[in-house]
């Protein structure tokens, strides 16, 4: 679905990130972690065509993305970004029926089956008793479902989401990450950022790890999120448990603060 080859990537005049490697498979969900500052929405605005690159190689498919239109980025990957700050009273309806509009052509309106679509991916996130609401009016965590709802209404191959956890509360946290699952095995490609290593652990089947705009290591979370890579990209003393039967977790190596 993507194939990512020596990539670097920045702004105009201002190189970020460079040598970054990867591919992303139908049903395949990859997390990358990273700092502050670390280049994880530089790199995700590059992959999806809004930003040059400035080195390497980034193919959607078979074709080189610089060769594809935006509404042909945008039939293929939705994308759910950091934050949204809502401007316009749209229903929670409609804004996910804006998901659709890349399926659609020039003066169309959505029909039967664009609503219908729109309408699974509001009952997917759980916000379907939200559909008449505005979307100024909601909170900060419901409006991030309802983003990932709209981006799921586009029916995707590749699914970017940065950071989609990063507003909600934990039981909204545990919900998008089982639908990141549920979505991967249904064969949509998946690829997010987190802050939080645990979510790694979770649902991704490979980690890659960027700060300062380069590659720590990439691979299988288990193998690669460490405590001694933990400390390099954030600089603080970190425990990786090993819980038995597969699971982790991360736990910051203090003492109780008294």
């Amino acid at each position: 679905m993507l194939d990512v080859q020596s990539l670097a990537f920045g702004f105009p005049g201002r190189t970020i990130g460079c040598d970054v490697s990867f591919t992303l498979g139908a049903g395949d969900v990859l997390c990358v972690l990273g700092p502050n500052g670390g280049g994880k929405t530089t790199l995700f605005r590059t992959l999806l065509g809004l930003l040059a690159p400035h080195a390497g190689s980034v193919q959607l498919g078979s074709v080189s993305l610089q060769d594809l239109s935006r509404p042909e980025i945008a039939r293929q990957v939705g994308y759910v970004p950091q934050g949204h700050a809502a401007y316009f009273a749209y229903t929670v309806r409609e804004f996910v029926l804006m998901g659709r509009t890349a399926h659609l052509g020039v003066f169309s309106a959505p029909g039967r089956k664009d609503r219908e679509i729109s309408e699974r991916s509001l009952q997917s996130l759980g916000i379907a008793h939200l559909a008449d609401q505005p979307v100024t009016e909601i909170s900060g965590g419901e409006r991030q479902l309802a983003l990932v709802a709209r981006a799921l209404a586009q029916e995707p191959k590749l699914l970017v989401l940065d950071e989609p956890t990063a507003s909600l509360d934990f039981g909204n946290q545990v919900r998008v990450l089982q639908k990141i699952s549920t979505l991967a095995g249904s064969g949509i490609a998946i690829l997010f950022s987190s802050h939080d290593p645990d979510h790694a652990f979770l649902c991704a089947r490979r980690a890659l790890l960027l700060a300062e705009g380069r590659v720590l290591e990439t691979g299988v979370p288990r193998e690669v999120i460490r405590a001694d890579t933990l400390e390099r990209m954030y600089g603080v003393s970190v425990k990786v448990i090993d819980l038995g039967g597969g699971a982790h977790t991360c736990l910051p190596a203090v003492g109780r603060l008294n």
